[in-house]
């Protein structure tokens, strides 16, 4: 299938299938928004605390925090992103469809070939009002990024958590720009969450931390089951460089639009803490009391979008097939990533059957995400279970009645194997679970 067809066919199931639909849809859609199904939010809550996990429980360096997402304007004003966070925008005169200019190949209209306007900056902030008056005093913006808030809070949490340098504060928050332009799905959207990590480190010892993240963080890539060939780190180029990193790199997947960015991670020097000392007159230097060496500390950021990562998964598992003269599609998610691990399906509608597949059900919960299906025949609840990546569905019969055993059914090879019902629970987590 070729790479447009690739992408309609992902769209299409994850509306039918409940991973992602279009914001607002009965009211003719929200371009940019997108709202999460009952499988698509699952699997956006796996990422989220997988990435957690790795971040934060296997670290005894960092920490937490979740801030709110309308602060004060000045963080923004030391940030630059009042000034400076905005992307050049044009307009065709003929069809009035706007673009941002550097998504452009030429100087005429993709769609109408008509001629551009010339471009403009463009502030990628949605402004508000906090209070009862509309005035200027009372402006504000939605965040668009999570970082700023740990920066802001970086003293408050360093103190009460009793840590010392180095050590780093994760956050994981919505995220709102206006984008000019929306587009490939979920990859850019107005509305998004972050995962992000600021780790503040001494002065002289960045790069080597910059290296163990960039290291740390290919390798959650790899843990989560994406293709390690449709990965790569590519380093900015000086010209690139955000005027406040020292060095970055991004992690890059091969979507079928083209190799994009899955993360940044950044080596932002002293920049931000000393804009925030600078706007805020409160002191951000951090004292060593062994050895009385005072500082403002240097911040490596590794900063990835929730939204992305799960178009990365969606896009590496989905697989179609020829079986039986037929076409199977397959979403093949390592299985602690996908967003149902264990399906039970009772081969027919009866009493006992139901019974026994309901139990187990019950049982399979505490452990981990499970669905029932009862309805249709056991080869399409099969086909249902693979186009949202079930790695495993388990089939009570007749003979489970004589030989209290169920049928294991494997989603990658379609193998089937026979399990002892009171070891199912057992089995089924062990081969959930890496």
């Amino acid at each position: 299938m070729d790479i447009a067809e690739k992408m309609d066919k992902i769209v299409s199931l994850c509306k039918r299938r409940g991973f992602i639909f279009q914001s607002s849809e009965i009211y003719g859609g929200m371009n940019g928004c997108w709202d999460y199904g009952p499988v698509g939010s699952e699997l956006k809550r796996n990422i989220k605390e997988l990435w957690w996990r790795d971040i934060v429980r296997l670290h005894d360096n960092v920490v937490g925090m979740d801030a709110s997402i309308i602060m004060h304007p000045r963080i923004w004003e030391a940030s630059g992103h009042v000034a400076n966070f905005q992307d050049m925008m044009v307009d065709c005169k003929k069809c009035k469809k706007r673009y941002r200019a550097d998504h452009l190949d030429s100087d005429q209209c993709p769609e109408c070939k008509g001629e551009l306007t010339e471009p403009r900056p463009f502030n990628l902030m949605f402004k508000t009002q906090v209070g009862a008056m509309a005035d200027a005093a009372s402006v504000a913006y939605l965040r668009p990024e999570t970082a700023q808030a740990i920066f802001a809070q970086y003293l408050t949490v360093l103190n009460c958590s009793r840590q010392k340098i180095p050590f780093g504060i994760a956050q994981i928050g919505k995220s709102f720009r206006n984008e000019i332009t929306p587009r490939n799905f979920i990859f850019r959207s107005r509305e998004f969450e972050q995962m992000e990590l600021e780790f503040f480190v001494e002065p002289g010892t960045d790069e080597t931390w910059n290296d163990y993240w960039i290291e740390r963080r290919i390798k959650w890539y790899h843990y989560m089951g994406i293709k390690p060939e449709r990965l790569k780190i590519r380093p900015h180029e000086k010209t690139e460089l955000a005027h406040y990193a020292k060095s970055c790199v991004d992690i890059e997947y091969e979507f079928p639009f083209g190799w994009q960015e899955l993360e940044g991670i950044a080596n932002r020097s002293d920049f931000d803490l000393s804009q925030h000392q600078e706007y805020s007159g409160k002191k951000m230097a951090y004292k060593d009391i062994n050895d009385n060496k005072e500082f403002v500390p240097w911040v490596i950021e590794t900063s990835a979008g929730v939204d992305r990562i799960l178009l990365t998964l969606l896009a590496d598992a989905y697989e179609e097939e020829s079986v039986d003269d037929d076409i199977r599609t397959v979403l093949r998610f390592a299985p602690h990533v996908a967003p149902i691990k264990v399906a039970v399906l009772p081969l027919f509608k009866k009493p006992q059957l139901q019974e026994i597949a309901k139990k187990l059900e019950e049982d399979l919960r505490g452990y981990v995400s499970t669905s029932y299906d009862e309805a249709g025949s056991i080869g399409k609840r099969y086909r249902r279970q693979d186009e949202v990546g079930t790695p495993f569905c388990v089939t009570v019969d007749y003979e489970t009645l004589e030989d209290n055993a169920v049928t294991v059914r494997h989603r990658d090879s379609m193998q089937q194997e026979r399990i002892s019902l009171d070891r199912a629970v057992d089995y089924l987590v062990e081969q959930v679970n890496p």
